[in-house]
């Protein structure tokens, strides 16, 4: 009679670990990968961060370590994603917003599979692309669709922020979508800008995450 209710005692810090690991994940998948961009973009010839993005470090000799980055953050993101999902068990949005974090985690994955295309200068040597390629076409359109579910994920979880108290920071998640849509869009004018908002949406959803599992839920800010 009394081994059931000890194995479940056992299963429980289990999962509460499991719980960490992956939110663990989630957390670190953003700054990893902006700091291995930045790297990159400082060490190699022919890149600069006013006319390239950072998909391009995928091209070249050293282009593998670009998409190692892409993968590792993918892998990252979905665990993340699933940490989010044991974070917020009976809270608003614990489906759409993991669903939505795991989708952006899986563009990263798609950005490995179709390299961008070579341009402005890089690779050092590469001819000027006049056409998008296929595989640039498709890097393009699963970008979009990972920081435009991002942005998405963003506006979910400002309610289960709301909901422990965390008013400010449902304000901000609400607003930070726009900040980094608006920076997508000025993309035609620089590059610069579109990096500096994709760079955005990947911090923030790290101090998302930090905040909604170092605040369980009826928790409230003093």
């Amino acid at each position: 009679m009394l081994t059931a209710p000890r194995q479940a005692l056992s299963a429980a810090p289990t999962s509460r670990s499991a719980a960490r690991w992956t939110l663990a994940g989630g957390m670190v998948a953003g700054p990893l990968f902006l700091a291995a961009g930045l790297a990159q973009g400082f060490a190699r010839d022919g890149f600069d961060f006013t006319r390239n993005a950072i998909s391009q470090l995928a091209l070249g000799e050293s282009g593998w370590i670009q998409t190692a980055s892409f993968l590792i953050t993918g892998a990252l993101l979905t665990a993340g994603a699933a940490g989010l999902r044991r974070a917020l068990r009976g809270a608003p949005g614990r489906m759409w917003g993991p669903v939505l974090v795991g989708v952006f985690g899986v563009s990263f994955w798609a950005a490995a599979a179709f390299p961008a295309d070579a341009g402005a200068g890089f690779p050092a040597g590469a001819p000027e692309a006049t056409v998008m390629s296929g595989h640039g076409a498709a890097h393009m359109v699963g970008g979009m669709i990972g920081y435009l579910a991002l942005c998405a994920a963003f506006v979910v979880l400002a309610r289960p922020l709301a909901a422990r108290g965390l008013r400010g920071w449902a304000v901000a998640s609400r607003i930070v979508p726009v900040a980094v849509l608006a920076g997508f869009m000025a993309s035609a004018a620089s590059v610069l800008a579109f990096t500096v908002g994709a760079g955005l949406g990947l911090l923030w959803l790290t101090a998302v995450t930090a905040r909604l599992a170092g605040v369980p839920a009826g928790d409230r800010d003093k």
